[in-house]
């Protein structure tokens, strides 16, 4: 009995300890602060670095009648102390009504109370009665943020959910009812958004710093006596602009790894300042640039706190202060900050030029203006040779292969685009004449895939850089268009590009020729690389003379004959199917028909390769003694003949690309061919078939484009529409964009180009989008 009572008062101790916690809270005053290491006061606060931000609040009777006094930015306060207010005192209230409130920290998850909605805070009581007692209170600021119901916290719940994020506390609401979650979260959202924006002390002072830069004195006075806008060991407590409250559980960043944004600034400034120890900057470099990638408010925050870090510091020249540099030299070079933060960045670096001429910190600061001019947006972090370099100023070295065994080394910045290495390589290969246009194309033995002009070099080399071929990856300069293929001279370099890329189709596949065409090919392409025939003359492998599925199609016909596997039979009624039982006998005969299946697949596959061997063994005999009859054949005569054999395909010079065709009747993508764009048109190729099943002349291409995610869609004169289904959409429209705009670049210019009547017309009824983007044809 004893023990019975003392577990029924330690039970009312902690009942009493619960009630007393969930109606009897205080929130603690919310205030937008930003403090120091070395305070001064006994608090650990210091007069001249405490800074406030004051927001008009409520009164004691919950009116709006107060206005904020006109102090000094220091002494402001973002919310007053929050009188003990009850219902008689009740404000104008908008919105009123029961809901569940998530309590953390206790045995029961959700509590039933009476929320009010004002002009000012979301307020919630004991009930709904008069007298009853105020047990928090959440003030809304333009800061605050809700998170709307989604239907997978219901299903986990059986309840709509509401979040609403303020400056230290965060409600999570819950209502059986859709329309009542939809209706508080409309009406919070309507207050929020009617508040005035918070200006925080940086904001407050970057502002004065604008107004006063013609008047150094007052700069420097402004300076000296806000040491937010200067130089720190201490950490930060708080962001310099102003961030929404609340996570990131509900955007697309869910998942990495990040916090709130006001939380992920003071972590950036703290690694800031790991800088100055760090024995390798670059990781740390690296990661804040990442952050700022992915979250874009913060790259505003990171340039603010970067010019902090660089004013006023007790040792300027040291190699330690110069990382911050280092890194604000990578920020220019990634990201571009707001209009008011740039103004901002631009004063600061010429103040530092004029405070400090001709050290470091001038280099520096010339080299992130110029910077400042020419930068976009990058798509992807800088790498770590690129930061290296940056932090050096210097410029990367990029190498660029074209067809056959050359290269070209070129310096390139963070700021150089594609189009401007097409026009540096044509200008050091001599083909600055040419009535062909190039591109650059990441190149691998089995795809290729063009770059577009307007992307930058960097990122291009990054992306290179992070993929699992990075062995066999390289970037090429090669034909891009192929307008008039008849006036290249044979002794010229586009001729060697174009008997280059005639040979990757041919090897690929995408040349319909017979087999004794290709044949003679190949013994050409011996001849052009290692002249007459030898027994000691190096010979490539077949699959680099030979397009190997015609060996592999061959040999799968020859194989096609349907064999009858081997039966097995078991008896029945016999004295095994009285000894066994039925089960045992099903799964014995399963496991004997599975073991014999996969023992005639391993056989068929090896009889399969042993054939493939031998066809090939007698193909390469045929390449050879080819070879041995062209003996006496110079190279410009081998790659002459050879280009002479791949003219008579009616679709020599087109790119191919294969795709699905709709077919109308059955209304499915079923049909699989190849679509190839033109100097002139478009045609449609049954694979390996050298006649063309259509041809459209872009004269009767009313429009073109993408239709839905993966469909391109060409509205032909007629009334006509083709569907087809590929995943190459933009490098098929960028195509025959610049098919348009070379086309009209050359009647522009006047020169001779063959063009169609029909053809001409397409430049009447169809706008010409700009080079190598993508089109705004609509479809």
């Amino acid at each position: 009995m004893p023990l019975r009572g003392v577990c029924w008062l330690l039970c009312c101790r902690r009942g009493f300890s619960l009630l007393g916690r969930d109606y009897g809270e205080k929130e603690e005053e919310e205030s937008f602060e930003l403090r120091h290491k070395d305070d001064s006061t006994p608090n650990g606060q210091s007069p001249s670095e405490m800074i406030h931000v004051s927001q008009p609040t409520r009164t004691a009777n919950g009116t709006n009648g107060v206005r904020v006094s006109d102090v000094a930015d220091e002494m402001r306060s973002l919310i007053m102390e929050k009188s003990k207010m009850s219902l008689e005192e009740e404000p104008e209230i908008l919105v009123k009504g029961w809901l569940l409130r998530e309590v953390r920290g206790n045995w029961i998850k959700q509590r039933r109370f009476w929320f009010v909605l004002s002009q000012d805070s979301l307020d919630y009581y004991s009930g709904p009665e008069k007298g009853a007692r105020r047990l928090g209170t959440l003030v809304l600021t333009s800061l605050c943020s809700v998170i709307w119901p989604d239907k997978q916290t219901f299903k986990e719940t059986g309840s709509w959910c509401i979040t609403v994020y303020g400056r230290k506390h965060c409600y999570r609401l819950f209502t059986k009812h859709f329309n009542e979650a939809v209706h508080w979260a409309c009406a919070i959202q309507k207050i929020i958004d009617t508040k005035a924006p918070v200006e925080t002390p940086t904001q407050l002072l970057i502002q004065d710093i604008e107004e006063n830069k013609f008047n150094p004195e007052a700069v420097e006075h402004i300076y000296q006596h806000n040491a937010i806008l200067k130089y720190t060991q201490g950490p930060l407590y708080a962001p310099l602009l102003p961030f929404p409250y609340g996570g990131l559980e509900h955007t697309y960043h869910n998942g990495k790894g990040y916090c709130s944004l006001r939380e992920e600034a003071v972590k950036l400034f703290y690694c800031l300042q790991q800088l100055e120890s760090s024995r390798d900057p670059v990781p740390i470099i690296q990661g804040v640039l990442q952050t700022c990638l992915d979250l874009r408010p913060l790259r505003d925050e990171v340039y603010c706190q970067l010019v902090k870090q660089t004013s006023h510091t007790p040792a300027p020249y040291t190699a330690a202060h110069l990382r911050y540099w280092q890194l604000l030299t990578c920020m220019s070079c990634t990201f571009l900050p707001g209009a008011t933060v740039l103004k901002y960045l631009r004063f600061h670096l010429k103040r530092i030029q004029n405070q400090s001429p001709d050290s470091e910190m001038d280099n520096y600061a010339s080299f992130i203006s110029e910077s400042l001019d020419k930068t976009k947006c990058r798509e992807c972090v800088p790498s770590w040779e690129e930061i290296q370099r940056l932090m050096s100023r210097q410029e990367m070295l990029c190498t660029v292969h074209y067809p056959g065994p050359g290269a070209c080394q070129l310096y390139i910045s963070s700021h150089t685009t594609a189009n401007e290495v097409v026009h540096r390589m044509q200008h050091r290969l001599g083909l600055k004449d040419s009535k062909n246009t190039f591109a650059l194309y990441q190149h691998t033995p089995l795809w290729e895939q063009p770059v577009s002009g307007g992307a930058l070099m960097a990122d291009i080399l990054t992306s290179m850089s992070s993929k699992e071929s990075q062995g066999q990856l390289k970037l090429c300069f090669k034909l891009y268009c192929l307008l008039d293929a008849d006036s290249i001279s044979v002794d010229s370099m586009e001729y060697l590009f174009l008997f280059e890329q005639c040979h990757e189709m041919v090897v690929r596949g995408q040349l319909p020729a017979c087999e004794d065409d290709l044949q003679t090919l190949a013994a050409l392409r011996l001849q052009s690389l290692s002249g007459d025939f030898g027994t000691h003359v190096p010979c490539p492998p077949l699959d680099q003379l030979f397009p190997g599925h015609m060996l592999e199609a061959r040999v799968l016909v020859a194989l096609s004959a349907p064999q009858t596997p081997p039966s097995c039979q078991v008896g029945g009624g016999g004295p095994a199917s009285q000894r066994f039982p039925t089960a045992l006998l099903t799964g014995a005969l399963w496991s004997h028909t599975a073991t014999a299946a996969h023992k005639q697949k391993v056989e068929s596959d090896l009889r399969l390769r042993s054939r493939v061997k031998e066809e090939a063994a007698a193909v390469m005999a045929s390449i050879l003694e080819r070879w041995r009859g062209l003996a006496g054949y110079h190279r410009r005569d081998s790659m002459a003949a050879y280009l002479a054999i791949a003219r008579q395909w009616s679709g020599f010079g087109c790119t191919l690309y294969e795709v699905d065709f709709y077919n109308s009747s059955a209304e499915t993508f079923s049909q699989k061919v190849w679509l190839g764009v033109a100097a002139t048109c478009v045609s449609l190729y049954r694979q390996g078939e050298a006649e063309a099943l259509e041809s459209f002349p872009y004269g009767q291409i009313c429009s073109y484009g993408v239709s839905d995610s993966n469909t391109f869609k060409i509205s032909a004169a007629g009334g006509r529409d083709l569907f087809f289904e590929t995943t190459k959409l933009s490098e098929i429209m960028q195509l025959m964009n610049a098919y348009f705009h070379a086309v009209r670049l050359q009647r522009g210019k006047g020169d001779d180009f063959k063009i169609s009547d029909a053809t001409d017309l397409a430049f009447h009824h169809a706008p010409t989008p700009a080079l190598l983007e993508l089109p705004s044809h609509p479809v």
